[in-house]
């Protein structure tokens, strides 16, 4: 072992671990040799260690991922430094035990806590420094911030810039970046992921690179493709963006007896189309008890502007919502961060920076992409299937403006012109044994969605990611992740692109070391290509 290796490896400590029955005694005192070069026990933690437990799950926003029968990990490791991840992805590589990492806690399926083989999490929770360098309007920031931490020390800086990402502020950066992230400013700037201009990852091979050294290829894949099918990455260079110092907020409700249903679907036909600093997206909910059960539509939205202004958009635009001055707020932007929070509504902007959690239930969710307004009659039924469920939310969010000007195969995410909006289906429970009949009622709707949603392929987005759409063999090294199977699912999230993202993957990490149940599968030609198209090529299954 040279020294810098054995530097690198220094930090960690690793104790005796029960391993399952596969994994022999010489294999875990490899292990041990690799990570144990000196003892560290502050970032690393074990199954004895007693703050094993509050670290696997303070983190899990799902609490399906939190029971005694859940996959738990061999240890936990909490990088401070970069050299610290390159020795975790070394060593893990070197004994056959597959990564999970963690930015936030916030996946939809438990991927950044859980699987189904032996595996440890690599929390990023202390790589999570923020540098804003508002001259110039951009700013570096590591995987394990949060959004709303992001959002605040850009304020603290400037009140007249911001960042077009996500509306829940505990969100880890490193995933929502990845995955696309979108936000109540998406029509103006588009995603967060368009406003990327370099990154750091750590690659298969423990090597930290930057844009220059990864190369166009990987950088294109890790901004919407899914950062942990490639590497660890650490850190973002994103691109700020102008906010004015007042902007509008409102929330604005009615239920059917109030002509929800004939507002809805007039709103699918202007959403997409308003002035692009205007932000309108319908929250459908069930409130009531018994027989007193009714639909509630909300319409929920971020205009960046004075309330003034607004108002005269709303008169040319959208006037059948009968919106009035007093139904508005003026405020701040980093202020209508916490309004579209809810939770953290009338609280203090210090909530963002100290990562107040939210409150945290059993959930499932799932989502589409609509290209055609829906008819008051399906609208109708899709009221009727909310009624039958328990606790149901439908989430509309409208597309257009910024994202009509930006290619589909510019970064990954392909979701731009030709879509009115994305819908989320979210149910949540309290009790762990009527998960069941709520998981199936999110099957139920999206099933009998399928007549007035996106086709060929039927759309979904990647940060509300669906297992039920597919999975791979998902075992380090795992050779049943093949190409085609994995089109069921890829295709949904990533449409022409999926094919090119199963390329980059072939290339930077042929043996398929970052896997897990819906990660990209390598694609490997069987001949050095010219160009991307018309080309043979097998799939993993085949390496």
């Amino acid at each position: 072992m040279d020294q810098d290796t054995a530097k690198v490896l220094s930090f960690f400590s690793l104790f005796l671990l029960v391993f399952p029955s596969s994994y022999s005694n010489s294999t875990l005192e490899k292990l041990i040799e690799c990570l144990s070069q000196n003892s560290a026990s502050d970032i690393l933690y074990t199954q004895s260690n007693t703050s094993y437990s509050s670290l696997l799950q303070s983190p899990i926003q799902n609490l399906r991922f939190t029971t005694p029968s859940t996959p738990k990990p061999l240890a936990i490791i909490t990088p401070l430094i970069y050299s610290h991840v390159q020795a975790t992805v070394t060593c893990c590589r070197q004994q056959g035990l597959q990564i999970t990492t963690r930015s936030g806690g916030h996946s939809y399926e438990g991927l950044s806590s859980t699987s189904n083989f032996p595996f440890v999490i690599l929390d990023l929770v202390n790589i999570r420094s923020i540098s804003i360098d508002v001259e110039n309007s951009i700013a570096w920031v590591q995987s394990g911030a949060t959004v709303g931490e992001l959002y605040y020390w850009i304020a603290k800086k400037s009140p007249v810039h911001g960042f077009p990402a996500g509306i829940c502020p505990t969100v880890g950066v490193g995933g929502h970046f990845s995955g696309g992230g979108f936000g109540t400013i998406l029509r103006k700037y588009g995603l967060a992921a368009d406003h990327v201009i370099d990154a750091h990852i750590v690659d298969v091979n423990g090597r930290v690179l930057d844009r220059e050294s990864m190369g166009e290829d990987l950088f294109w894949a890790i901004r919407g493709g899914g950062g942990a099918s490639f590497g660890v990455i650490l850190a973002w260079k994103i691109e700020l963006v102008h906010v004015p110092p007042v902007v509008t907020v409102f929330n604005f409700a009615k239920t059917l007896e109030q002509g929800a249903t004939k507002l809805v679907h007039t709103w699918q036909y202007v959403a997409h189309k308003l002035d692009e600093n205007l932000f309108i997206r319908v929250v459908i909910e069930v409130v009531g008890e018994g027989k007193n059960r009714i639909i509630k539509a909300t319409f929920n939205s971020l205009f960046l502007g004075e309330v003034d202004q607004l108002m005269e958009v709303m008169k040319s635009s959208f006037p059948e919502l009968g919106l009035g001055r007093k139904d508005c707020t003026e405020m701040s932007w980093i202020e209508s961060v916490l309004y579209f929070s809810v939770y953290l509504k009338g609280e203090t902007l210090d909530t963002l920076r100290d990562r107040v959690p939210e409150p945290k239930s059993f959930f499932k969710a799932t989502s589409d992409y609509v290209t055609e307004p829906v008819t008051e009659i399906g609208l109708e039924e899709l009221w009727k299937w909310c009624l039958e469920g328990e606790t149901p939310i439908v989430i509309m969010e409208p597309c257009g403006g910024k994202l009509n000007y930006i290619s589909e195969s510019e970064i990954p995410y392909p979701h731009r012109k030709g879509n009115l909006y994305n819908i989320q289906y979210l149910v949540k429970w309290e009790d762990e044994e009527i998960g069941e009949s709520r998981i199936n009622w999110i099957g139920k709707v999206y099933e009998n969605m399928a007549p007035y949603v996106s086709k060929n392929p039927r759309s979904a987005y990647l940060n509300y990611r669906d297992l039920d759409f597919g999975t791979n063999g998902s075992g380090v090294g795992e050779t049943n992740s093949n190409y085609s199977q994995a089109m069921l699912w890829g295709c949904k999230y990533f449409k022409g692109n999926f094919r090119r993202l199963a390329m980059v993957k072939g290339e930077v990490d042929p043996n398929n070391f970052f896997s897990f149940e819906q990660s990209i599968p390598p694609l490997i030609y069987s001949v050095e290509p010219p160009n991307w198209d018309g080309l043979s090529y097998m799939g993993a299954a085949a390496l």
